[in-house]
């Protein structure tokens, strides 16, 4: 793997999780030695200060992709008060996975998923309803969840916003 697939992973990985991952948790889900992911990860944090943008890797107690600190007043505009940004991203990875196992989102999202499902329930944004062997759950927004973000159509109007429509399948045809 080149140095420039290695450093989208780690970023694709620093997306999802949404918490502070050690160099060995990142190496070992990406199945990688420490060192690569160590000269990677480097490399992309030195990428993020370069570009001047709006996102930056923190690494004070782990390494997490976040918004920096002078961009938080766009933050707090667009992400409803009343919802954490962990609550946020685990309803984002719903949306564009959905109808996703709720097993599966623990795995994506690590144990706090369950909270937070928990939470987007009492909040209508999703549905959870028992899969055919009854031991998950299958996860799926609501049309409040549709209403709540002003969308129009289904989730590939949130990928197309996201610019992430590569990848997703097309749910409409499986009901």
């Amino acid at each position: 793997m080149t140095t420039s697939q290695l450093k989208s992973r780690i970023e694709a990985v620093l997306f999802i999780t949404a918490r502070a991952l050690s160099l060995d948790e990142i190496a070992t889900i990406l199945d990688e030695e420490t060192e690569n992911i160590e000269e990677a990860i480097l490399e992309l944090i030195m990428d993020y200060s370069s570009r001047d943008g709006a996102l930056e890797i923190d690494d004070e107690n782990g390494y997490i992709l976040q918004v920096k600190e002078e961009h938080m007043d766009l933050v707090e505009l667009l992400c409803p008060v009343d919802m954490k940004p962990a609550v946020l991203r685990t309803l984002s990875v719903i949306a564009i996975k959905q109808p996703i196992r709720q097993t599966e989102l623990k795995e994506l999202r690590g144990s706090n998923a369950y909270e937070h499902v928990q939470e987007l329930v009492e909040k209508g944004l999703i549905s959870r309803i028992k899969d055919k062997n009854g031991r998950s759950f299958n996860l799926k927004t609501t049309p409040k969840f549709a209403e709540y973000f002003k969308l129009k159509g289904d989730t590939r109007s949130l990928a197309k916003i996201l610019e992430i429509d590569k990848g997703i399948k097309d749910n409409e045809s499986e009901g």
